[in-house]
């Protein structure tokens, strides 16, 4: 229900209630904005796309205490939540209300973390920004997300550079001996390391050769989920391998975890940092070993859909993403489509005619 009068001191007010039964109402100047005004109200509310002009003095800071403990993901997901609020977000507009968010405001945050991370990390942190502004629009807190048409600092376009069969076995030697096993199953088997922590003795199959991803263990030592569904897989494993874990637990025995500390308690991520910092070159993680076991199983001729099955690639666009330039051929094989065209080219001019 709508209606508009004029008021003793010549404004016109104009009142609507929504579809809860709350009234709205304004003053204005003139009739023929006061009627402009009510039927856009009436309209959105007909549409459904209404919002409750209160709603938008939501302080950021409340809505996204209450949007980071509804989120569902994993524990990392949650974290790389908390982190991009607490540390970034929230001490910048924090205090703002959401209705007063504009897109100029979104791109000045944007702006300024530029100049304090890496673009990968900025893009992080925008993208928890774009969700929890996006949620607020199905929350009918705002109209619409200031997300819009936001210019991101580009990521520069690295290539993976796998390290050598030297630097990987110089790595393996640094090691005290306790460790050197694990080192190798990175290398010969390319488990994330959260994967390789999770894993259990029984995980292990050493009559097949094969060992088990089912689980991984998280940064603060809990054993959680895999990172992706197709992270589940069984990965071969080369008689090196195998024979390194067999030495491994002979001389390390173990009831339960296949990786253990001097205390015998499973082996967690902070101890694992420490001892892979204090033997391999700065320039060099853990996660490396797992691109050095992707580059041989390319230059062994493994298809693209072999490494993306044995890495645990949610698909194969995101192995080609990342590996593309280890594979051969392609130079040498429009090398020698040229040459077949151009054949002709090189032959004396009596040889072509007799031809």
């Amino acid at each position: 229900m709508a209606s508009i009068i004029k008021r003793p001191n010549g404004k016109w007010r104009a009142r609507y209630r929504d579809a809860d039964g709350r009234e709205h109402a304004r003053h204005f100047d003139r009739k023929v904005d006061g009627q402009r005004w009510l039927d856009e109200q009436t309209a959105a509310i007909v549409t459904g796309v209404y919002v409750d002009p209160k709603a938008g003095r939501t302080l950021v800071r409340s809505y996204a205490k209450d949007w980071a403990a509804s989120a569902v993901g994993s524990d990392s997901t949650r974290r790389i939540i908390d982190n991009a609020l607490r540390v970034h977000l929230l001490p910048r507009i924090g205090d703002r209300q959401l209705g007063t968010l504009r897109r100029s405001d979104v791109q000045a945050v944007v702006k300024t973390l530029s100049l304090e991370l890496a673009p990968a990390s900025v893009r992080g942190v925008y993208g928890v920004l774009r969700r929890m502004l996006t949620s607020a629009v199905d929350d009918r807190l705002l109209p619409a997300s200031p997300c819009s048409r936001i210019a991101l600092p580009a990521v520069p376009d690295h290539e993976v550079v796998p390290p050598t069969i030297d630097q990987v076995c110089a790595i393996a030697q640094a090691m005290p001996p306790r460790y050197r096993a694990a080192v190798t199953m990175l290398a010969g088997s390319g488990l994330r390391i959260g994967e390789l922590l999770g894993l259990r003795t029984t995980d292990v199959d050493f009559l097949r050769r094969a060992v088990r991803v089912q689980r991984q263990r998280m940064q603060h030592g809990a054993i959680g989920p895999l990172k992706t569904s197709r992270s589940a897989r069984t990965v071969p494993l080369g008689s090196i391998v195998v024979g390194e874990l067999a030495a491994h637990l002979a001389a390390f025995p173990s009831d339960e975890w296949l990786f253990t500390d001097e205390s015998g308690a499973a082996l967690r991520y902070r101890v694992w940092r420490r001892l892979w910092d204090a033997a391999a070159p700065d320039s060099m993680t853990t996660h490396d070993l797992r691109h050095f076991f992707a580059s041989a199983l390319i230059a062994g001729g493994a298809s693209v859909k072999a490494v993306q099955t044995t890495l645990g690639h949610g698909s194969a666009a995101i192995t080609l993403q990342v590996y593309s330039h280890l594979w051969p051929g392609d130079e040498d094989r429009s090398r020698s489509i040229m040459d077949a065209a151009l054949a002709e080219l090189g032959e004396p001019a009596d040889r072509r005619r007799t031809r």
